[in-house]
């Protein structure tokens, strides 16, 4: 049999490898759409025309102060081309400058740096603008608005409560527990007090079967932080959907739930791929930003074993190049999900001590992927830390040929491999039979 050659995206660049012959392997991605080719008109027009409410220059007109809400470098939305467009809109109300609030939803992630608010929005406007990050550790900058029914704090950032008018970006994407981000999350995760995110990412959400990748009705953390947005009262989204390449396929503006409501559909019809059956091997292409650490990369095999049926089989592995230039993460988040892997004696440790104990946000991250090693293995490939990948349980190895060697030793010869090269955005959804509308699998043997 003859070498299959393929290639999965590794921070800026690609990996190429070869496949040995005695495996027979299957290609999938999302389905292809033509990007829009005009971006600046499409923006415009979305916001001249919002989803079920009225444009921002008329929602302005009786603010005083205004808070966007936009994402951080960890997401690859291109708040660059919607921020500007807003900000016009909001110029055009009469919303003088120092009225205005730029806040970087980091979540628990780290503090954004200026080169990244620039990058995320453009240096004109970081000048211009107070633009500042959220602090979720931060009294002094949170204000506590109760325990809504059920037990969640809702601890949100003043600069989003104290303003009369909450506009948010965001992207609408397969995501580990809303199902799909985008909506309600950026204001209500990334603008949050950590006892917040503690809430919506403990084990009472992440072990409900409602929680899953893709899944909006019936799921408590979707259900979750639309409450929370409502709360802060979130009044407008611009949200987008995104192709492989990080091409703008839709745009649409207006009120949050009509606008997510409405977005999702169509990101279920690119994202969400039928394949046959489960595989033994599955390779899940990273890329930049998500890959710079371990924490967001170890995402793709989450993805992979929590798409609607795990797509290894028991026992199978799971295959992530991710460089990892930064090792686990340097946010309080990520360094906790550190700990967790690291310290722990074994896998089973680490989930019985979330469930009995609970955990701190980041930490949520080792119970998942302690969910996910129970039942598969990881390797990292070209990791920049392969100690620290060790030590938190995976298995690291220099190059994609030795990742397969070390496949083909434990599962043997001929392997069924499922190739996706943007493992976060390609969710595969075992179908045994395959829709004629669908495109065949790019199949090799």
């Amino acid at each position: 049999m003859g070498s299959q050659k393929f290639r999965v995206p590794y921070s800026k660049t690609y990996l190429e490898f070869t496949l040995p012959g005695t495996m027979q392997a299957s290609v999938i991605a999302s389905q292809p759409v033509k990007p829009i080719l005009d971006v600046p008109a499409a923006i415009r027009t979305a916001l001249a025309h919002p989803t079920g409410t009225k444009p921002i220059r008329e929602l302005a007109g009786s603010a005083t102060t205004v808070c966007i809400v936009f994402t951080d470098i960890t997401r690859a939305c291109p708040d660059h081309l919607l921020v500007p467009p807003v900000l016009l809109e909001l110029e055009q109300a009469g919303v003088r400058d120092e009225d205005i609030t730029l806040l970087c939803g980091v979540g628990m992630h780290r503090p954004s740096t200026q080169a990244e608010k620039i990058t995320k929005l453009g240096s004109r406007i970081v000048e211009r603008y107070r633009v500042i990050d959220n602090e979720p550790q931060n009294p002094l900058v949170l204000a506590d608005l109760g325990v809504m029914p059920g037990g969640m704090p809702v601890i949100l950032h003043t600069a989003v409560l104290e303003a009369d008018l909450v506009i948010a970006t965001g992207i609408v994407e397969p995501h580990q527990y809303a199902g799909y981000s985008g909506g309600w999350k950026t204001v209500a995760i990334g603008a949050a007090g950590e006892k917040l995110i503690a809430y919506t990412h403990g084990p009472r959400f992440i072990d409900h079967p409602g929680t899953r990748l893709g899944r909006i009705e019936g799921n408590p953390f979707q259900e979750a932080v639309a409450q929370v947005a409502r709360r802060a009262n979130l009044r407008f989204i611009v949200n987008v959907v995104l192709d492989d390449d990080k091409q703008i396929l839709r745009v649409m503006a207006g009120e949050p739930a009509q606008t997510f409501q409405e977005l999702v559909p169509f990101a279920r019809s690119i994202y969400e791929v039928n394949i046959p059956h489960q595989y033994d091997i599955a390779i899940g292409g990273v890329g930049f930003p998500k890959d710079t650490n371990l924490y967001q990369a170890s995402r793709a095999a989450s993805y992979l074993f929590f798409a609607p049926t795990a797509v290894v089989r028991p026992g199978g592995i799971l295959i992530i190049p991710a460089r990892c230039e930064e090792g686990a993460g340097y946010g309080v988040g990520e360094q906790r999900f550190l700990a967790a892997m690291r310290d722990a004696p074994n896998i089973q440790s680490i989930m019985e001590n979330a469930r009995r104990d609970g955990y701190p946000p980041g930490q949520q991250r080792a119970f998942v992927m302690a969910k996910v090693l129970e039942q598969a293995r990881v390797i990292i490939v070209g990791s920049e830390c392969p100690e620290l990948v060790a030590a938190c349980k995976m298995i690291p190895a220099a190059t994609m040929e030795a990742a397969l060697e070390l496949a083909r030793i434990e599962l043997g010869p001929a392997c069924k491999v499922l190739i996706v090269p943007h493992a976060l955005l390609t969710l595969p959804v075992v179908c045994p039979v395959i829709p004629a509308t669908q495109p065949d699998l790019q199949s090799t043997a």
